[in-house]
């Protein structure tokens, strides 16, 4: 579990990781800088419900993870597995028991957003913590047309603001552009570069 001092800022970066790449990586020191963050930390998660295939294992996945990651303020975490959630707004709920010293933000990349309105209440997590939007190859305009964002339009922050993400209540949420990696976990199981253990 992650050690956090009272006041901490930190952004958390859910997902698989299935492999972890050079984009996760790339994505978290992005969030670091643009949106003000004292650390992001990677919720290696036991499995995605909106996926229909099962991850490679845990143990695996979590040595890939801190083997890859070569900064002091990007933590790997199993916390999900630790504390028994599946779905994101549950994750969360835990960590805001755990963790009510800390201010947290939600990072994701634009084809996340694209697909948010189908996550376990979406509204809640929308309304519980900022949300930084990382853009992704090909995912910007479907994830500026998706539900959630035409929903929450009024709560968007420019890009130019990312700064101050951390700064206000829920709902808040910026999409950021940045220079992007075009690589995916997908890909890369699809190559045959992962095996699973």
């Amino acid at each position: 579990m992650p050690i956090a001092s009272r006041g901490l800022k930190v952004g958390l970066l859910g997902g698989s990781f299935d492999p972890p790449h050079r984009g996760h990586l790339h994505i978290s020191k992005v969030a670091l800088k643009r949106f003000h963050l004292d650390q992001v930390w990677w919720l290696v998660s036991p499995g995605n419900p909106l996926k229909k295939n099962a991850p490679t294992k845990l143990a695996a996945r979590m040595a890939a993870c801190r083997e890859l990651v070569d900064h002091p303020h990007i933590k790997v975490t199993n916390f999900e597995t630790r504390v028994g959630t599946r779905y994101t707004a549950q994750t969360l709920a835990a960590l805001f028991q755990h963790y009510p010293q800390v201010r947290f933000s939600w990072l994701m990349g634009a084809d996340n957003l694209a697909q948010f309105h189908r996550w376990q209440q979406w509204h809640w997590i929308m309304e519980s913590l900022p949300i930084g939007v990382i853009a992704r190859p090909g995912d910007r305009t479907a994830a500026r047309m998706s539900m959630a964002a035409k929903r929450y339009e009024w709560a968007r922050l420019r890009g130019a603001q990312s700064q101050i993400l951390m700064q206000g209540n829920a709902p808040r949420w910026c999409f950021i552009n940045a220079p992007m990696l075009d690589i995916s976990s997908s890909e890369i199981r699809a190559r045959g570069d992962w095996e699973k253990g």
